[in-house]
């Protein structure tokens, strides 16, 4: 009997994290200024595959051209941000830990920024942007090695550095030319999909997909990062390697996703929590709900930024519009944080 209900309920949980998605795919092809059918979308999809399919022009430019480009990248980055947020608030046991924690983010946004005073295309830039958001983290380890390393220790050092490189981006932007440069700039820093083509979701895609699948290969161990030290220490794994491989997998995910599309906030933080209040504390079950949970959650935000008003909204305004007040709501359901 206990396995009939296990069954039914992985079955149960499996097609809940496909169907998110996917619903939440056809609601973003479908909707925004220009409104797509249902059967449109359908045909604009199989017209690729089979030209004897009439479908109209404009709906097929528009998905094929517009709108799925970014809503593949509105998965993959909020998929990626939220494993990254699930990762750091395991390993520093910390709830409001989020993927800037050792200061991946200022890095990257420094990259992205220096890349753009410069001139550099969008590819260029997201080379540089990783390349920066990786750089930060291997500083932020760096300067909290000691005699007396701690999770606090590190915590500490990747506040400094993110502190370090949100200065160096207020540097840049004050040199930068204020009719072209600096516009583009404070765009690029709040946040927006609009750039996204297929070239540039390669690009980041593959150290995303690369650094999910490790964790997910990882999902059974990643449980003892919820253990004190003691516990941990009995249970015969390397913890040190294992917290290692875990921050590495973190950061490539946030640099990657930083890098295609700017700072999108608060994704890392609500997400792994929401997946927590439905799926509890597994992690084995958690990093899959967080990748199709993240994923759908920003297509949702990335829809409705670019629907609700003439002028598209950077994402990271709708992700702090939506993200605060249900924080507060779970802060007050829980009554205190425990993970």
């Amino acid at each position: 009997m206990m396995t009939t209900k296990n069954g039914s309920w992985k079955i149960r949980y499996i097609l809940l994290l496909i169907a998110l998605p996917v619903l939440a795919l056809l609601f973003s092809l479908c909707v925004g200024r220009y409104v797509v059918s249902v059967p449109d979308v359908f045909r604009s999809i199989l017209s690729r595959f089979n030209e004897n399919i009439e479908v109209s022009k404009l709906a097929y430019i528009t998905i094929w051209n517009v709108r799925l480009p970014r809503i593949l990248l509105a998965f993959v980055v909020g998929s990626a941000l939220s494993c990254a947020g699930l990762l750091f608030q395991s390993i520093f046991r910390n709830p409001l830990a989020t993927p800037d924690t050792l200061g991946v983010a200022g890095g990257s946004s420094f990259g992205a920024v220096l890349s753009i005073l410069l001139g550099f295309s969008l590819i260029p830039l997201q080379l540089v942007s990783f390349g920066f958001g990786c750089l930060a983290v291997f500083l932020t380890i760096l300067a909290a090695k000691g005699k007396n390393q701690s999770m606090s220790t590190i915590i500490l050092s990747g506040i400094i550095m993110g502190s370090l490189f949100s200065a160096l981006v207020s540097l840049v932007k004050f040199t930068a030319d204020q009719e072209q440069q600096l516009p583009s700039i404070t765009y690029w820093l709040m946040g927006s999909l609009q750039s996204a083509t297929y070239s540039s979701l390669l690009i980041g895609l593959i150290p995303i997909a690369v650094s999910i699948i490790i964790l997910f290969l990882l999902r059974w161990r990643l449980n003892l990062l919820m253990l004190s030290e003691e516990e941990s220490c009995s249970s015969g794994v390397n913890m040190p390697r294992l917290r290692m491989v875990a921050i590495l997998c973190a950061t490539v995910a946030t640099a990657s996703s930083i890098s295609m599309c700017g700072q999108v906030g608060w994704v890392g933080l609500i997400v792994p929590h929401m997946c927590r209040m439905v799926f509890g504390n597994d992690h084995r079950h958690l990093i899959p709900a967080c990748v199709s949970f993240g994923g759908t959650f920003l297509i949702i935000v990335d829809t409705l930024a670019r629907s609700i008003s003439a002028a598209e909204l950077p994402i990271s305004i709708l992700t702090a519009i939506i993200g605060a007040p249900f924080f507060i709501f779970l802060m007050r359901r829980k009554g205190g944080w425990n993970l």
